[in-house]
C-alpha cells in the first residue's frame, strides 16, 4: 500500500469523502440553512488585569494600558475560538476590522 492509498475508515464514520468533496458544484444557496445561525464575534484589541478596587477607580477619561503595542495585530474570535488576526480600520467614520491572517487549528501562537 503506498502513502497515497487510503482506507475507507480514515474518512470518518460515513466512510467516504465528506459531502463538500463529492464533486458537485456548490454555491451560496447551499448554505441557506446556516444563514440564521447566530454567532458571537469578538475583536480583542488587548488585555489588562485589574483588581476590583482598580476597576472601581476607573472613570470617564481613564487610560487603561493593554498588553499590546500600537499597530500590533488584534485577535478575532468566533464563538470564543480564535479564528483570525487583523487590523483596525476606519470605514465611513466607523471602526471596523479587516482580517489579515486566518488561524488554522492548533496555530494559536502569538
Amino acid at each position: 500500500m503506498s502513502e497515497n492509498d487510503f482506507k475507507l475508515d480514515e474518512f470518518g464514520p460515513g466512510g467516504g469523502l465528506p459531502e463538500a468533496f463529492d464533486g458537485e458544484d456548490k454555491n451560496a444557496n447551499d448554505l441557506a440553512p446556516v444563514f440564521d445561525v447566530p454567532v458571537n464575534i469578538s475583536a480583542v484589541l488587548g488585555r489588562a488585569s485589574l483588581s476590583v478596587a482598580q476597576l472601581l477607580q476607573l472613570g470617564s477619561g481613564s487610560v487603561l494600558e493593554l498588553d499590546r503595542k500600537v499597530g500590533e495585530a488584534i485577535d478575532i474570535y468566533v464563538n470564543n475560538r480564535l479564528v483570525a488576526r487583523g487590523e483596525v480600520v476606519i470605514v465611513d467614520e466607523r471602526l471596523g476590522v479587516t482580517m489579515t491572517e486566518i488561524i488554522k487549528d492548533g496555530d494559536t501562537a502569538a
